[in-house]
């Protein structure tokens, strides 16, 4: 009987990639010039690991475990190198059955400024090892260009090096748009599950859109709104806007969690807007009445709560329907009836990135206000200050 052959036997293209022949020079992408984003807590704790490494309060193992799957971490930098290689040891194995080993344990690389970023390539490694070394860019003309590298989804990296050739330059990237950070708690889908590949996963695609770091707090099967995970989610420093978006592992205890969770963030940051999105459209949905109506029954109720508490006074809260996300096929969109596919995720992105730059944009507003209000108070008070007294007579 003949043996059906290998793929990559028969298309080079399809065959794992190897390093450089060229002799590189490693560099740390952890120090300057490079830029490190999505490990929030990497600067103390010196661990590609989303969460402190020891959080002032105990966390669900589950979560503490999923913490060191490095979903939101990027590398940025600039550089005129021929060549760029990046050598890899992971925690792990890739193993799951429904998600490319390029997403769980894989970099891509993205070429480009901000705004103008391009896909480029993948590290494809053989996925029974735990480590590798593969070349991602190669080009004749020495040039400096920018480049972000996104890591795994779904994996650990216990050590990543950036091979670039020995006489290029290294420069740091080109800054973010504005300072701070786009925290954003959730579930598997959060977390990338189950893109093809790490640029893919929806936080990252925000992350160019809007050029700006977005930490992923996403955790599979395990975003639930717990209180010691959502102060935990609360201590990262710098944020700009968070976004609670784990409905789908809430397990009907949303109405529980999450006035909570509003309650544990607006303790810690009583300004900063937070935005709650309903979960998307489950496949389910289009055939069960009954997977229907309980994601209306829980979408009209995160809906309800935020209206309430905007009447309440806290304006800087904002819901947005999340079943409309994938639009009206939303059943083509994932690879199991409930994880987005790459299609689904480009969906996600590109449904969420004007609701979110609308909300930063108003906040900017107002702090330009505030600022412009606060500025002619005290010119006022500087003209009082310095204006003559009444005259003796």
């Amino acid at each position: 009987m003949t043996q059906t052959p290998k793929p990559s036997e028969l298309d080079k293209r399809m065959a794992p990639l190897s390093g450089s022949k060229t002799a590189m020079r490693w560099h740390d992408p952890a120090r300057p010039p490079f830029r490190l984003a999505g490990f929030p807590w990497h600067a103390r704790d010196a661990v590609y690991r989303r969460l402190p490494r020891r959080p002032a309060g105990e966390l669900p193992e589950a979560v503490d475990r999923l913490a060191n799957c490095t979903a939101g971490g990027q590398i940025s930098f600039q550089s005129d190198s021929s060549q760029i290689v990046i050598r890899v040891e992971l925690a792990g194995r890739a193993d799951m059955n429904h998600m490319p080993a390029t997403g769980q344990c894989g970099f891509d690389l993205y070429t480009g400024p901000p705004f103008a970023q391009r896909y480029h390539s993948t590290s494809k490694y053989d996925h029974l090892q735990t480590s590798y070394e593969v070349l991602l860019y190669e080009h004749p003309r020495r040039v400096l260009r920018s480049f972000t590298l996104n890591f795994p989804l779904y994996q650990g990296v216990k050590r990543v090096q950036i091979g670039l050739t020995p006489e290029a330059q290294l420069v740091p990237p080109l800054p973010w748009s504005a300072a701070g950070r786009i925290v954003i708690y959730g579930t598997s889908i959060t977390q990338g599950g189950c893109a093809s590949r790490p640029g893919l996963a929806y936080t990252n695609i925000l992350s160019r859109a809007l050029n700006t770091e977005v930490i992923n707090l996403g955790f599979s099967g395990n975003g639930r709104g717990e209180p010691a995970v959502i102060h935990v989610v609360a201590d990262v420093p710098k944020p700009r806007l968070f976004v609670l978006d784990y409905e789908a592992n809430s397990a009907g205890k949303l109405q529980t969690t999450l006035p909570d969770a509003i309650d544990i963030l607006r303790d810690r940051h009583r300004r900063v807007p937070l935005l709650v999105v309903s979960r998307i459209a489950y496949s389910r949905d289009a055939t069960h009445g009954d997977s229907l109506q309980a994601r209306e029954r829980s979408r009209d109720m995160q809906s309800e709560l935020v209206a309430d508490l905007r009447n309440q006074g806290d304006d800087d809260l904002y819901f947005f329907d999340g079943s409309t996300l994938l639009g009206s096929d939303f059943d083509e969109c994932t690879v199991d009836g409930v994880h987005p596919n790459d299609l689904g995720f480009m969906r996600i992105a590109r449904g969420l990135a004007p609701v979110i730059q609308s909300i930063l944009d108003e906040k900017a507003r107002e702090r330009s206000s505030a600022d412009d209000k606060r500025k002619t108070v005290q010119g006022s008070a500087l003209e009082i200050a310095s204006s003559p007294g009444p005259s003796s007579q």
